[in-house]
Order: C-alpha cells, then sequence, then structure tokens
C-alpha cells in the first residue's frame, strides 16, 4: 500500500552496473579502428557501432575519446609492467630472466600489435597529464630491463646499458609494420635471438619454458 508521500509514477531505481564484457568489447573496437584511421577519424559513435554498443553505453565506461585512448594505453603498459615484475622477482638467473623479458616482449608485439601500433602513434593525442604517468610507467618497466643487463654486461656504463635497451626492443616492434608471412614460433625465435645480439648477450641460452615459470 501507497503512502501519502508516495506518487503512482515513483519508480524503484535500479542501480546501473557497468558490464566488464561491454568494456572491453569497446576497448577491441576502439583499437582496431584507431590502428587503422587514425585519431582524428574515429568518434565515439564509430567505436560504439563497431563494438555493436550505443553511444550512451559508451559514455557509462568512458568519458570522451581520449579515455578510451588512456585506458587502452594504461593496458599495454601495465600488462608488460606485471609481467617484467614477476620476471624479476622470481627466483632466475640473469640470463634466464633476460630471455624471459624477451620471450614476454617479442609475444607482447605479436599478441598485442593493434594495441602497440596505436600506443605508437597516437599517444601524442592525450592530455598533458595523462602522457606523464604513461611515461613514467614505461620507465619502470625499462629500468627492469636495465638493472638485469647491467648485471650481464659490466664492461657498459650506465648510459650504454640504457641505449642497448632501447635498441633491443626498438627491434622487437620493428615488426609492428611488417607482415613477415613466417610461423609464429619461426618469428618468435627470430626475434628473440635479434634483440639478444642487439645487447651482446649469448642467444643460444635459454630461458625457462612458460609452463615452468615460477
Amino acid at each position: 500500500m501507497m503512502t501519502a508521500n508516495e506518487s503512482p509514477n515513483m519508480v524503484a531505481e535500479v542501480p546501473r552496473t557497468r558490464d566488464p564484457a561491454r568494456k572491453q568489447r569497446i576497448l577491441v573496437a576502439a583499437a582496431d579502428l584507431l590502428a587503422r584511421n587514425g585519431y582524428h577519424s574515429v568518434g565515439m559513435a564509430d567505436i560504439g557501432a563497431a563494438a555493436g554498443v550505443t553511444g550512451a553505453a559508451i559514455y557509462r565506461h568512458f568519458e570522451s575519446k581520449s579515455a578510451v585512448l588512456v585506458a587502452l594505453f594504461d593496458r599495454v603498459i601495465d600488462e608488460l609492467l606485471s609481467k617484467a615484475s614477476e620476471v624479476v622477482s622470481a627466483d632466475y638467473s640473469d640470463q634466464e630472466a633476460l630471455g624471459l623479458l624477451v620471450r614476454d616482449q617479442v609475444l607482447f608485439a605479436i599478441d598485442e600489435r593493434v594495441l602497440l601500433q596505436v600506443y605508437s602513434r597516437e599517444i601524442h593525442n592525450l592530455p598533458e597529464e595523462d602522457r606523464r604517468r604513461l611515461r613514467r610507467k614505461q620507465r619502470l618497466y625499462l629500468e627492469e630491463w636495465v638493472h638485469i643487463i647491467a648485471e650481464l654486461r659490466p664492461d657498459l656504463i650506465d648510459s650504454e646499458v640504457r641505449t642497448m635497451v632501447h635498441a633491443a626492443i626498438s627491434t622487437i616492434q620493428s615488426i609492428l609494420d611488417h607482415e613477415s608471412g613466417l610461423a609464429r614460433e619461426r618469428l618468435i625465435e627470430l626475434m628473440s635471438t635479434a634483440a639478444l645480439a642487439v645487447l651482446g648477450v649469448d642467444s643460444m641460452s635459454r630461458s625457462p619454458t612458460p609452463g615452468n615459470r615460477g
């Protein structure tokens, strides 16, 4: 029975929930569109259509197109940083840890090619505060490499180590804009060997297999 303060038109409010699967669909669709068409040629309506949701649904997850871009880049860097931290904190030799860092970077360049393409081309479109925050995360990731290379290459000074690390990662990411046509395992092997060669580390050393990690 209604009380004196209730109206026949009153409806109990149900809190809206954000669907994680929908958010992921939006991010995947945005990465693909941005990689193919560029930041300025893609609108929120385009992203919504590609993700199979309405424009209003996108704004429940992201307040703007730049917020979508920030979420994409956070995912890229957070995943790399998490894996690198896990490798460095585990009980591996420096040689094994480096092999795993290299392999993870190669796998990421292959499996997340679209996201990395968007990152390299579109980061300048972010607000300055977000760019700085993402750059800080990127530096943390690179420091994991620097620490290990410094141990393996005591003949190098710090600036040389950092230069080598950047060169090795650039070598790996050179596949982003090149379709080799190679089988996946062969591509992993070649790019891992190339990165280790750039670093001046024995490419014949083998990292633990994924099943034996930690």
